[in-house]
């Protein structure tokens, strides 16, 4: 029998869109710039950020403020730093009012964007900004005691330092600083020369009335094609690269997430809670992006543990979305306060970064009333590729099936397609693909071939076109949604002298999804305690092992590699029960 010609048997998931368009229309705007200005002009008078903190302290923004700011934040880049188009601009900041600020403001100016997680050590930081090329940067105060270590081997040359309390009212703002200065003791002296973010915009106000400079110059001549962010990624080298994405990349994803979900969304209705930071790819392009779209609320957790830091915001705000990963819904459904008093306007969430367990999306429909769906997505693909539709069939334990405009196919090692329903690695193409890695011709070549996306997961696809993910082909570890890669905490314990050989893996973890573990031969004494400090002084603490056992020698192939398989299933047949418990990447 002959399939119908408008659901073609390559793809099947087409005939469960229902509603959601199988092809995307050409984006109104040409640039994230556009975007932002064209939401700004139409929700001005909106509330468009609140950030929140664990007290109930907060400061709000509306639309036509953020766009004021950011446009003054953009003159003062090009006017006051001279900074060039295509300039890196990085932004080390947590969930606070002057992310949006920043950010909006390096789009504007024609810059890209670097983001850069806040609890980066100076080492993460050094390699960072040197391989980026930034020459400016924005940090929250509570880090800028990093900044001698790293500046000198940097193209940095000014830096620009705000604080949680930013544009927060002017006694609100004094209480917050005063209570994280003196009474936390969380915010050094700033040990190198700096404009707080204040001084910036208004040495940006001043030139742009000085030189009536006419902001939408900036950006009149972006295009799909522009590079609008460096969002760097880990690899199995573990050196960290730069992910390129262009505004035709972010734009098209927004397009995908507002397609699958956009039956939920209203414009200028929705309050979206947003706890994952947003310098993270995923809350980049679905909080910050596709919600500022529509003109919604953003309430903003600078740091959403312990898990009560929630509390206040959910309380306090007519939250109708929330995004997070499997370990925060979790969290959450475990508070009395959150289970027995949910969201009453709370509409859908949203899940990413790792997987979601089944038990805890079944438990979130049950208290919540309302759907926790689950999506798969990279840095390199701006990130979403997949998701499960919020109107129709939502299968547990899957994806869901290709947003639209992807196309997806799973090949076996030699690169050919495998059968329905067989294991392949996942490939994917459409417009929300990275132009490549940050002058890294080899490891683009390696990763995109003939357009196609190599996402290194290896996944299975059902007569319906729903895709679920089996086993990785790369050892990646995701602690709460955050990519580990062995090699480089490998690369870090082997700097101690009396490590021999080392071989890191991810292990199924109750609180973080995932856990490292470490194996070490040793030529002298050495406690697990020494490690941990070693690893704490150069890497995100969230890399920094939690278990560790010393061996006498490591499985190896016959070259000499460490076979991580392994020691994984040597693990798991020592902990039976972690094998059920077990998570799996997204």
């Amino acid at each position: 029998m002959e399939s119908p010609p408008s659901v073609p048997q390559e793809r099947p998931w087409v005939r469960h869109y229902g509603s959601i368009p199988a092809e995307l229309p050409p984006s109104p705007q040409p640039s994230l710039a556009a975007l932002i200005s064209a939401s700004a002009e139409r929700f001005a008078s909106h509330k468009a950020f609140t950030s929140c903190m664990p007290n109930g302290m907060n400061g709000a923004l509306s639309y036509a403020q953020v766009d004021e700011a950011s446009d003054a934040f953009a003159v003062y880049l090009r006017e006051g730093l001279g900074l060039a188009p295509g300039s890196r601009v990085a932004v080390q900041l947590p969930n606070c009012l002057s992310y949006p600020v920043a950010v909006f403001g390096i789009l504007k100016a024609g810059c890209v964007l670097v983001n850069t997680n806040p609890l980066y050590t100076a080492t993460e930081m050094t390699h960072q900004f040197r391989d980026s090329g930034a020459e400016a940067l924005v940090i929250v105060d509570m880090f800028v005691d990093k900044l001698p270590e790293v500046l000198p081997h940097t193209s940095i040359r000014q830096v620009v330092v705000a604080s949680l309390a930013q544009f927060f009212p002017p006694v609100v703002r004094q209480v917050v600083q005063a209570v994280l200065k003196h009474w936390n003791r969380v915010i050094p002296p700033w040990p190198v020369a700096a404009l707080a973010m204040g001084q910036a915009l208004a040495e940006g106000r001043r030139l742009r009335q000085a030189r009536s400079v006419d902001v939408t110059g900036y950006w009149r001549d972006l295009g799909p094609e522009s590079l609008a962010a460096l969002q760097y990624t880990g690899g199995t080298t573990g050196v960290a690269k730069g992910a390129m994405l262009s505004h035709g990349n972010l734009l098209a994803n927004v397009a995908q997430i507002e397609a699958m979900a956009g039956s939920h969304i209203g414009d200028g209705e929705e309050c979206v809670l947003t706890a994952l930071p947003l310098y993270h790819i995923f809350a980049f392009s679905v909080n910050l992006l596709a919600f500022f779209k529509h003109g919604a609320h953003n309430v903003l957790v600078p740091n959403p543990r312990p898990i009560q830091n929630l509390q206040r915001a959910i309380e306090n705000y007519p939250i109708s979305w929330i995004s997070g990963v499997n370990t925060l819904f979790n969290a959450l459904l475990n508070e009395e306060w959150f289970s027995l008093y949910p969201p009453r306007r709370l509409r859908a969430a949203a899940a990413g970064g790792t997987a979601l367990h089944a038990a805890v999306a079944e438990r979130w429909e049950t208290v919540t009333g309302t759907p926790l769906v689950e999506g798969y997505g990279l840095t390199e693909s701006s990130p979403a590729i997949s998701f499960n539709p919020l109107v129709g069939t939502r299968k547990p334990g899957s994806i869901g099936i290709p947003v639209p405009g992807t196309e997806i196919r799973l090949v076996d090692d030699d690169g050919a397609p495998v059968a329905q329903g067989e294991p392949g690695e996942l490939t994917a193409r459409g417009p929300q693909v990275m132009q490549g890695y940050w002058q890294q011709p080899e490891a683009t070549a390696e990763t995109l071939r003939d357009g196609w996306l190599h996402t290194g997961d290896v996944a299975a696809m059902d007569e319906d076109g729903y895709l679920r993910i089996v086993d990785r082909k790369k050892d990646l570890i995701l602690v709460s949604g955050f990519n580990v890669y062995p090699n480089e905490v490998e690369d870090c314990i082997a700097l101690l002298d009396a490590v021999h050989e080392v071989g890191v893996i991810g292990v199924p973890d109750a609180d973080s999804g995932e856990a490292v573990r470490a194996y070490i031969v040793t030529r002298g004494e050495l406690a697990p305690e020494a490690v941990k400090a070693h690893c704490r002084q150069h890497l995100a603490r969230y890399k920094v092992p939690k278990q560790i056992e010393f061996v006498d020698d490591l499985p190896k192939s016959p070259i000499g590699k460490v076979l991580r398989k392994d020691l994984r299933a040597e693990y798991l047949k020592d902990h039976p029960q972690a094998a059920t418990d077990g998570s799996r990447p997204c």
